[in-house]
């Protein structure tokens, strides 16, 4: 029988009940899920745990804002289908949500419970929740009533998917342009399996074909068809493109073999597999790898190349774990599988042998300063503390920006100097009338769920501009 890793079950209110996980030491090794997800026993003890608050403020901080202590009631009174239906009220992607959402920083942040102790598993009964439909199967929606108005949806990872099923529940006919084979963006080129099953993302989107939504994959919109042309031929757009443009650092060394953009290197693994012996254009798979960054991203591109036989990995960041932008849960799981991680740290260059193949990179020492516009303390050079970190391959996990070519043909769409799209915040209506857009696309690279959050609001917009015309 398989032992399960977790956290120490809880013995009140204050505690929270444990996860069930792959022990470390097995998970390192392959690309299974590491959470395996609440039993129906476990998801009622912690169901119980709920307050039911007349003034919930764990809804407020839910960027989709749903009905989280109706849909715990639910659970309570184990009505599981009633409790999802009241999730998808308002969540269309919960079976992601639930597996990948910063929880601790959105509605858990704001439960009661965390005052004084460990706060609701929000996360945790949402994942139950979604994954009781799935095993049970997923109800086909109702038929909507048209409304004879056309919407072309640009890129159908999480903001795109979430305007795309509001907009089809209003009766609107909506078309998705995904300009890669299979749908779900980032859910599907970046998130690893680890953490976001690929069967999960499918099932998702599946749900969504079922609301009368067309995909139309390999379709780049600014190549194929420019966004003035998708204009004339739809009643109105929606951009939800991402940011899949990856940052790098611009120091020697960075053209180097053996260097990647996080986005490439999860891309090739996560949506390509190109880690198989089999594979014409193989990932390289290193002994020492080093990754450069702090944010979700980075870990999962660590945790990712460990699992590919890596001897060690190193996280390099030039702040503190404290000024991390990754979930907690995500460094811990980077901690436990035997991720090195080197703070107050910052390369310099990136060092080559004759071949130009990457054999180290040249760091420095850092210590956090003053707070900057962010409200982080700075990070700033002590100065002769260079020395070296021993590496075959690097990856860069730095951010990524929106990809400049939706822009090419889009006559009137304004742009930042970050490369984002400029939006209203309530609605995300751009300057070119029609044309709404949401997301990374927008805000550059963020969470899930609040790209979900932008893509209803849009959707919402969208639904009245459309009635007005």
């Amino acid at each position: 029988m398989q032992e399960l890793h977790g956290e120490k079950p809880g013995k009140s209110k204050k505690e929270r009940t444990p996860m069930p996980e792959q022990p470390a030491e097995e998970r390192r090794k392959n690309f299974s899920e590491v959470a395996l997800g609440y039993t129906k026993e476990d998801a009622l003890a912690e169901a119980s745990r709920c307050l039911a608050c007349k003034d919930p403020k764990c809804v407020e901080g839910c960027p989709v804002n749903v009905d989280i202590p109706g849909f715990i009631q639910l659970v309570c009174e184990e009505n599981f289908e009633g409790a999802i239906e009241k999730i998808k009220e308002t969540n269309t992607l919960p079976a992601i949500c639930g597996r990948v959402c910063p929880q601790e920083t959105q509605c858990e942040a704001r439960c009661v419970l965390g005052k004084k102790g460990q706060p609701v598993a929000i996360g945790r009964l949402e994942r139950f929740c979604a994954d009781y439909e799935r095993e049970k199967g997923v109800k086909t929606p109702e038929a909507i009533s048209p409304t004879g108005k056309k919407v072309a949806v640009v890129g159908s990872g999480p903001a795109g998917l979430t305007a795309a099923a509001d907009l089809a529940k209003l009766g609107h006919k909506v078309t998705i342009f995904e300009s890669l084979h299979k749908a779900g963006g980032v859910l599907s080129y970046g998130i690893p399996e680890f953490r976001l099953p690929k069967e999960i993302v499918r099932q998702e989107v599946e749900y969504i074909e079922k609301l009368g939504v067309e995909f139309k994959p390999n379709y780049i919109i600014g190549r194929i068809k420019t966004l003035d042309e998708l204009c004339d031929d739809f009643d109105a757009v929606f951009l939800g493109t991402g940011a899949g443009l990856p940052n790098f650092m611009g120091i020697e060394g960075e053209n180097l073999n053996g260097v990647y953009s996080a986005n490439e290197f999860l891309t090739r693994v996560n949506l390509m597999k190109a880690y198989d012996p089999d594979y014409d254009t193989r990932v390289r798979h290193g002994k020492h790898v080093v990754v450069v960054g702090g944010g979700n991203v980075a870990m999962d591109a660590a945790r990712s190349a460990l699992r590919l036989g890596a001897e060690e990995v190193s996280i390099v960041y030039r702040r503190g774990e404290d000024e991390m932008p990754a979930r907690r849960e995500e460094i811990e799981h980077a901690k436990e599988e035997g991720i090195t991680f080197r703070l107050l740290t910052n390369p310099v260059r990136i060092l080559g042998d004759e071949k130009f193949n990457v054999t180290g990179v040249e760091c420095i020492e850092m210590e956090l300063g003053e707070p900057d516009k962010s409200g982080r303390r700075s990070p700033v050079i002590v100065e002769g503390s260079e020395f070296l970190v021993p590496a075959d391959v690097v990856i860069i996990a730095i951010g990524t920006s929106p990809n400049p070519i939706i822009f090419k043909g889009s006559e009137g769409l304004e742009q930042n100097k970050r490369g984002t799209v400029v939006a209203d915040e309530e609605t995300g209506a751009t300057s070119k009338c029609g044309v709404f857009a949401g997301g990374d696309v927008v805000t550059g690279a963020a969470t899930v769920i609040s790209a979900m959050g932008a893509g209803k609001k849009a959707a919402k917009a969208i639904d009245e501009y459309l009635k007005e015309e």
